[in-house]
């Protein structure tokens, strides 16, 4: 007879995260499975059955996994646990989760990473909220492939129409979140049915055994599959070496290999590599590895940098998109700040914005400004310094965090850049062979010649908001006035500058970088510069100030809501972005971040044009005197 502590090496190990709630068999349903097939320590069910008629109960296969005797006092499993089993195909690990409320927090430690799920459903209670809870949790957590179990069928006599009743309402909500249902099995965990063998008791069903549904499950890709990353996790000087160590995560890293350390971005070879208690020095590392890595060239590196390989390095930014399951007993909120934990990175984040948040009982989203306790929502992080991150679709084991207040774990979640530009490409990069040219008309002579300072007026909103009708109307009263003034429109620079350009958060961002450079460039020219762009990435028109100066540059928000420029729609843009034929747009399918702090807003939707333009007047006859006679 096998035994759960000694399986051969592992043929090709699959993950199963088994979750359900409390009392629906879980644990009986685990029992059984590890005996039918093989998989328990000689001794272990005449032990259970003699503890069982010592307490005078009937054997009972749940006391088989709940080893704790303060588990089996209390009728609930409290903690994961990792149990193994084979078959005649592969082996795998069954991680046992939590399935009381109280102990969601160690069901999502247990579930992350695993491979595939199996839900545990209580044949006469059906679908309850923590059923729905969990299925939500799995999709949160990335997991795909899922199959239930449909417990305790003896107590409802093996019906088929009740089971049909439990497999439409649960195939009903993965729909919802996207995901289509392995399989569904009938089950009694009691006598075995449906679990390693097929049951006589239920003719009515055609589908496969739980351990068929099992085998069915593809495992994820191996980490050595992925991307390299490497989270720093210190630096140690030996003689004259420095060497940075840290866990490859996931990828493979070579002697002679060219990395990048994100987000310093600093490009060098790998000159040698260490291992863990390896006399002599490695030629390669792999997932699942600690390395010491040496450099050809000496640059500083700091803990919590992330190595990768130049081609398929993460993504850089300071914001970014998260689905969160919050466990505070405080709401999170808009404004507060946490610590973000990601493998060795730990970095103060705010809370930018809530989006939404659901209900995982019934699934409905809402909007509020507060998330509570066992809700999901996604929100908008910011951090005041740039990270590197990796969208948990592209690699679940860097793509998780968690969010601490002080030293409790309050939050964790997936990293979702959807909307969002990986800023990585967007930080400009200085040529090194060129000499700055020195003008020799100084700004005092500029300013003396026109009669006026230059400076620039970034005119932000949705589209519709009214930013390029603004523009073209303040620069026509300007000029009138005697100023030197230039409209720069978004569809106008599109048409030359930014031709190459399409509308990926990646180009939108480069969009406005380049206006911002020619921007600055017209303002040192002595010109008053009214820029019409939508220009939703707070970080882009931060950068944008950065180039021009913060005492020319001078932020306009047309405030107008999406429900006023969507009744507008000039272009026809909005319906279009409706019907999906317009990805990526803005108010709609991409984020807009409003300002923090702009300089002049202006509320569109109660005020009209000659409103508008009377406080705009006012503003640059303030900001930007204009002396005629100078």
């Amino acid at each position: 007879m096998a035994t759960a502590y000694a399986l051969a090496a592992p043929r090709n190990l699959l993950k199963i995260a088994i979750v359900g709630h409390v009392d629906h068999g879980k644990s009986t349903l685990v029992g059984r499975l590890l005996n039918d097939t093989d998989s328990l320590p000689a001794g272990k069910v005449d032990a259970v059955a003699e503890m069982c008629k010592r307490r005078g109960m009937p054997f009972e296969w749940a006391f088989v996994t709940d080893a704790l005797r303060a588990e089996r006092d209390q009728g609930i499993t409290i903690d994961a646990s990792h149990i193994r089993f084979s078959d005649a195909v592969r082996d795998y690990v069954l991680i046992d989760a939590p399935g009381h409320r109280e102990f969601l927090k160690n069901m999502i430690s247990g579930a992350a990473g695993c491979d595939a799920a199996l839900v545990v459903i209580d044949a006469d209670e059906g679908v309850r909220e923590q059923s729905r809870r969990h299925g939500y949790l799995l999709h949160l957590l990335g997991v795909r492939q899922i199959a239930v179990a449909v417990t305790k069928m003896d107590t409802v006599d093996f019906d088929a129409a009740r089971f049909g009743r439990i497999e439409s309402d649960f195939r009903r909500l993965l729909e919802e979140l996207g995901i289509e249902l392995s399989a569904i099995v009938p089950v009694s965990g009691r006598d075995g049915d449906n679990i390693a063998t097929r049951s006589a008791k239920t003719p009515w069903y055609h589908g496969p055994t739980v351990l068929e549904a099992a085998a069915a499950f593809e495992p994820m890709p191996e980490p050595v599959e992925l991307p390299l990353r490497i989270p720093v996790q210190d630096v140690y000087k030996f003689d004259t070496r420095r060497i940075i160590a840290g866990r490859v995560e996931s990828g493979r890293i070579s002697v002679g290999d060219e990395i990048v350390f994100s987000p310093s971005n600093h490009v060098v070879k790998v000159k040698s590599l260490e291992g863990w208690n390896k006399e002599s020095p490695i030629a390669f590392a792999e997932a699942g590895e600690p390395v010491g890595i040496t450099l050809e060239d000496q640059v500083f590196v700091e803990r919590g940098e992330l190595i990768s390989h130049v081609a398929q390095a993460p993504m850089e930014t300071n914001v970014f998109r998260a689905r969160l399951f919050w466990l505070g007993d405080a709401p999170l909120a808009a404004g507060k700040r946490y610590t973000l934990k990601l493998g060795a990175i730990e970095a103060v984040v705010d809370v930018e914005k809530v989006e939404r948040v659901v209900d995982t009982a019934d699934l409905v989203a809402a909007n509020t400004d507060a998330v509570p306790r066992d809700a999901v929502a996604d929100v908008i992080l910011r951090s005041s310094s740039m990270l590197a991150l990796d969208p948990a679709t592209v690699n679940p084991r860097t793509g998780r965090f968690v969010l601490a207040d002080g030293y409790d774990i309050v939050g964790g979640g997936l990293i979702d850049m959807d909307g969002y530009p990986d800023q990585r490409a967007l930080i400009t990069q200085r040529a090194t062979n060129i000499t700055s040219v020195e003008n020799t008309v100084t700004d005092q002579m500029r300013m003396a010649r026109n009669g006026h300072r230059g400076g620039v007026l970034w005119f932000t909103g949705l589209s519709g908001a009214g930013k390029s009708t603004l523009a073209v109307e303040l620069e026509r009263r300007l000029f009138q006035k005697g100023y030197q003034v230039y409209v720069l429109d978004g569809d106008n620079l599109r048409g030359g500058l930014n031709a190459n350009l399409g509308f990926s958060p990646e180009d939108r961002a480069e969009n406005i970088r380049r206006v911002g450079e020619v921007a600055a460039l017209f303002a040192r020219a002595g010109f008053v510069v009214l820029t019409a762009f939508i220009s939703p990435y707070r970080t882009d028109r931060e950068r944008a100030r950065d180039a021009v100066g913060n005492d020319q540059f001078h932020e306009v928000y047309v405030s107008a809501s999406l429900d006023v420029c969507e009744g507008r729609d000039p272009k026809g843009l909005y319906q279009r972005a409706r019907t999906g034929e317009i990805p990526d747009f803005t108010g709609i399918s991409a984020p807009y971040e409003t300002p923090e702090a702009c300089e002049v807003e202006l509320n569109t939707g109660k005020l009209d044009v000659p409103e508008s333009m009377e406080k705009l007047v006012a503003y640059v006859e303030k900001h930007f005197p204009y002396d005629g006679d100078s």
